[in-house]
């Protein structure tokens, strides 16, 4: 059996979780560009830096780690999307405008899309209720940014919430809406004539929707859009803005670690990316994580959340979703990384999530197809892949906070070498000290890169090999 960490020893393992992967290879081949990341408009020169000659190295390096080789595709958008304009002169902007964007923010983001060699989707302002405003952004966006690097534009951010969401409050403490109570889909598709008969000619990719019940009309969208290529939509299984704490919504760390923010998440978008790929467009979940609301500390930022990000990403994949941006905002608990600077020197403090992240894209290549897994049910949960480059990789992810788990799972053609590539924390609870491959990207990183991983053997017996996990942790069996 391979050895857990000392630091789990103490801890009563469970009953073994008996598992077998088939050989047969099913769903969809991992499409390039699966991985990427969610940006703001006001918060995007936190990570890039203002100097278009000197885009921050460290972040390139840590977005390029999650799709090597390819394209990163990159969205800016979310809620400043509908509070950022780029000034028309001689016209006030409407009222809840409180960002506006400059030649100097479309240099940086030409500068940083080059420098990643990204495509980027980015949101125009729709919140406002001015075609005008979109128009000017896109095409500044065109001229500035350059087609090369823009992927499509989506209208508006969440628009399904505009009669429910405060837009802005002004001084005296009222709030406003974007749209009236009334406000529905063929309002919406009213709206994106408007705004597609003032925009030059770009790609539109959309709703971006918070919910999913807009998609029951995706007929209308292809009709009213038939050079759609996308439909995006967003997600968070918990919610940090005012919920009942008896909801299963509430922002805490059972409830990002149960089956209905991970697996139940995933099954019930699976009908709607069916109805999507059934009109021959693809399902990109433009903008995710774990709470809502910017997150909430104590959950969004432990090493909980980056078990609840790898299960999750391995279910989006299973439902047949073709890509997925992590949101991440400066001083939201959610964040992916924090970023400072001094001088020349950038450097970043990388969080739990990202980490699953990165395990996720070495244990899903592109190219490479999900095997069958039988498993029975519990806190453990088993994914395996078979990749172009002939090996199988089982991943396994114990997210029973409290106990180790030992699992044994017989693997097709087991008997040669494999390899185990630990993703731990000293517990759930961590927010620091998280290690893959027994390597750390440490308090601040001055490159983005970790060092080789140390990998354990393990063999396997019958075809079969025993692993123990310490609570809360996981692992990828590589042979």
């Amino acid at each position: 059996m391979a050895g857990a960490p000392a630091m789990a020893r103490a801890q009563t393992p469970e009953p073994p979780v008996v598992a077998s992967v088939g050989d047969t290879p099913g769903g969809q081949p991992m499409g390039q560009s699966f991985l990427g990341v969610s940006l703001e408009y006001n918060a995007l020169h936190m990570y890039t830096g203002r100097d278009p000659r000197h885009v921050d190295p460290v972040l390139i390096q840590l977005l390029r780690n999650l799709d090597p080789g390819q394209a990163p595709v990159v969205r800016i958008g979310g809620n400043s999307a509908d509070f950022s304009w780029w000034p028309i002169k001689g016209t006030l902007p409407p009222v809840g405008i409180r960002y506006s964007l400059t030649n100097g923010w479309v240099r940086m983001t030409q500068a940083f899309a080059a420098k990643l060699r990204a495509k980027l989707i980015m949101g125009v302002n729709l919140a406002g209720g001015r075609p005008a405003i979109a128009a000017a952004e896109a095409r500044a966006f065109l001229s500035g940014i350059g087609r090369q690097y823009l992927d499509g534009f989506e209208i508006g951010n969440e628009p399904d919430l505009y009669s429910t969401s405060v837009w802005f409050t002004d001084r005296r403490g009222r709030q406003f809406f974007a749209r009236p109570p009334t406000y529905d889909f063929a309002d919406y598709l009213l709206d994106v004539a408007r705004w597609r008969a003032a925009l030059p000619p770009v790609t539109f990719m959309g709703p971006a929707l918070a919910q999913l019940t807009w998609l029951d009309n995706i007929d209308q969208i292809k009709a009213a859009e038939p050079g759609t290529p996308m439909v995006t939509a967003h997600r968070y299984p918990l919610r940090a803005c005012p919920t009942p704490p008896t909801s299963p919504q509430f922002a805490t760390i059972p409830n990002l670690l149960s089956d209905t923010s991970s697996s139940g998440l995933a099954q019930r978008m699976a009908p709607f990316v069916s109805l999507v790929h059934s009109r021959g467009l693809q399902f990109r979940v433009d903008e995710l994580n774990s709470v809502s609301c910017s997150g909430k500390r104590g959950v969004s930022d432990t090493f909980a959340s980056a078990l609840w990000m790898l299960d999750t990403l391995f279910n989006l994949a299973d439902v047949g979703v073709d890509s997925v941006n992590v949101h991440t905002l400066p001083g939201a608990a959610y964040e992916l990384f924090t970023i400072s600077h001094k001088s020349t020197t950038w450097q970043a403090f990388v969080h739990p999530e990202y980490y699953a992240m990165l395990m996720f894209a070495q244990a899903f290549p592109p190219g490479a197809q999900l095997l069958p897994v039988t498993e029975p049910g519990g806190p453990v949960k088993i994914w395996a892949t078979r990749a172009p480059d002939g090996h199988t990789r089982v991943v396994i992810i114990n997210k029973d906070a409290s106990n180790v788990q030992t699992a044994q799972v017989t693997v097709p053609g087991a008997g040669g070498p494999a390899t185990l590539d630990w993703l731990r924390a000293s517990s759930v609870l961590a927010t620091s000290g998280v290690t893959l491959g027994s390597q750390s990207f440490g308090s601040a990183t001055r490159t983005g890169l970790l060092q080789p991983a140390q990998l354990s053997p393990i063999t396997a017996v019958g075809g079969t090999y025993s692993v123990e996990l310490p609570a809360g942790s996981a692992v990828m069996l590589t042979q």
